[in-house]
């Protein structure tokens, strides 16, 4: 069967079209698909003129009212889909607002302790380069291995007149001082305990010792600057092991570049002359 809304072919057995669901009528309509449609006719036979009946005149069909089925879904309806604007227009405003105020990060490397930079700038973009703050250029010069000996045999001098004043004491209250194979390991921890003592006092008070200021020399780090007390202790622990390994972090000034010694390096420090 035909739909005669939108000429959709049916089975004999629909009631309503498949195509836009409109019920079907049983009886045959005429369309502009059927009417285009060649309809074979048998052809007539030849008849006498005086056979032919007369022709009846045509009688007026009265046309049926078109009744079309109403929509499903009319127009004064409300429609039932809320838009989402607007219940958060002002939220998808603000959020856009936030994406075009953000601005892109810029990734930077983080430094690695202890590497240092390449210097790959050429000479005339060197030579007009301004330092980084807190870089200071010393310029101090390192003191030669005489005078720091002649200040080092100013402080043991200074040592030495300390352990005799404290023999002196111990000889007066009633004590003998024994010299032979069993006093002598235990004379030598007392003069080691009095140096440290001596150097201690000196890192404490956070000033240079009496030989170096005789001798005008003043200790420095490798910045320029006067050394704080823990770095006085550092050097003075670093010297300490210098003299203890057989003297070879005090030799190590004689064939340095710089002329400094082992604890020198070590502590970043260094006497230079005033």
């Amino acid at each position: 069967m035909e739909c005669r809304y939108c000429q959709t072919l049916n089975a004999e057995d629909d009631h309503r079209c498949r195509r836009c669901g409109r019920r079907l009528r049983m009886t045959p309509v005429y369309t502009a698909r059927s009417a285009a449609a060649p309809v074979l006719r048998p052809e007539p036979e030849e008849v006498p003129v005086a056979a032919h009946p007369p022709i009846a005149e045509p009688v007026a069909i009265p046309k049926r009212k078109i009744t079309y089925q109403p929509s499903l879904f009319s127009s004064k309806e409300v429609p039932r889909v809320v838009p989402f604007e607007s219940i958060a227009g002002t939220a998808v405003e603000a959020a856009a607002k936030r994406s075009a105020s953000l601005k892109p990060r810029i990734r930077r490397a983080k430094p690695i302790p202890g590497q240092q930079d390449l210097a790959f700038a050429s000479a005339t973009t060197a030579r007009y380069t301004r330092p980084s703050e807190g870089v200071i250029y010393c310029d101090a010069p390192v003191a030669i291995p005489a005078h720091r000996a002649m200040a080092a045999a100013l402080d043991g001098s200074m040592i030495l007149i300390g352990l005799a004043v404290f023999g002196s004491i111990f000889h007066l209250a009633g004590g003998t001082v024994v010299i032979n194979a069993k006093t002598i390991p235990l004379l030598i921890v007392v003069a080691g305990v009095m140096a440290i003592l001596y150097k201690l006092l000196w890192c404490l008070g956070n000033g240079d010792t009496a030989g170096m200021r005789w001798t005008h020399l003043t200790l420095v780090n490798f910045d320029g600057k006067h050394p704080d007390r823990r770095q006085r202790i550092y050097r003075m622990a670093s010297g300490c092991l210098s003299f203890l390994a057989a003297g070879l972090g005090l030799l190590w000034a004689l064939v340095d570049e710089e002329t400094l010694t082992w604890h020198d390096h070590i502590s970043k420090t260094f006497p230079t002359p005033v």
